[in-house]
């Protein structure tokens, strides 16, 4: 065991700070799309409701292993999308989108529930004052969505945390990653590297949960 914490010790902190920034970065874009396709959802222009169901419809039926790998095959290598010079830098930048793309329409489908808790006649009393539909998603409607879904967008991002393991699959050296190093390297203590993994991991989930459950207290709409 001394010698397994020899080895994988002072790989831990840096394997789990890559996971925290692939959630982190990917949680703010997942964030900013996700809005984006929830008031394309709603929108009273077709084409644009017609784009965000079927978009959301393929996307979150699709495997995000199929994602990650159609973002660095696809995107990268046959259709020359680079972000950096650097191979280590460039994958994490795939590894970044391919969870926004996936991750974007579960947001999107969490802040649609919320539009429902806004009482329709706040929507109707606005357009009667002239507000056009981004006046009244962006002031009226988006606001109050928001602190209703502050939990669920908690479970969101704990289901983010969990799907970055997958960015080992294009050699970002995250958490699973050095796991599965670690196992080739200690096949006779699997379990051991397992359960530090997995601590480091509950760590950080049980750290969201504290957060948002405490956001979604603090900021609850109260009717």
């Amino acid at each position: 065991m001394s010698e397994l914490w020899s080895e994988m010790g002072p790989q831990l902190w840096p394997a789990f700070w890559m996971t925290i920034k692939l959630t982190f970065f990917s949680a703010v874009g997942a964030v900013i799309w996700g809005t984006i396709l929830a008031g394309m959802r709603v929108s009273p222009v077709p084409v644009m409701r017609g784009f965000a169901t079927i978009y959301i419809n393929i996307v979150r039926n699709t495997p995000l292993t199929l994602i990650v790998i159609f973002c660095s095959f696809g995107l990268y290598q046959n259709l020359g999308l680079q972000f950096s010079n650097q191979v280590k830098n460039n994958n994490f930048w795939i590894a970044v989108l391919a969870f926004i793309l996936y991750t974007a329409t579960f947001v999107c489908e969490t802040l649609r529930s919320g539009f429902n808790t806004v009482p329709l006649g706040q929507a109707e009393a606005a357009r009667s004052l002239g507000l056009s539909f981004p006046q009244v998603f962006g002031i009226i409607v988006l606001p109050q969505a928001a602190r209703t879904v502050i939990g669920p967008m908690g479970s969101v991002l704990i289901a983010l945390t969990k799907n970055t393991t997958i960015a080992s699959v294009i050699g970002v050296a995250e958490a699973s990653l050095l796991m599965k190093e670690e196992i080739e390297n200690f096949a006779d203590q699997v379990i051991a590297v397992f359960v530090i993994i997995a601590i480091g991991f509950m760590i950080i989930t049980l750290t969201e949960g504290l957060i948002f459950g405490y956001l979604a207290k603090r900021f609850a709409v109260k009717r």
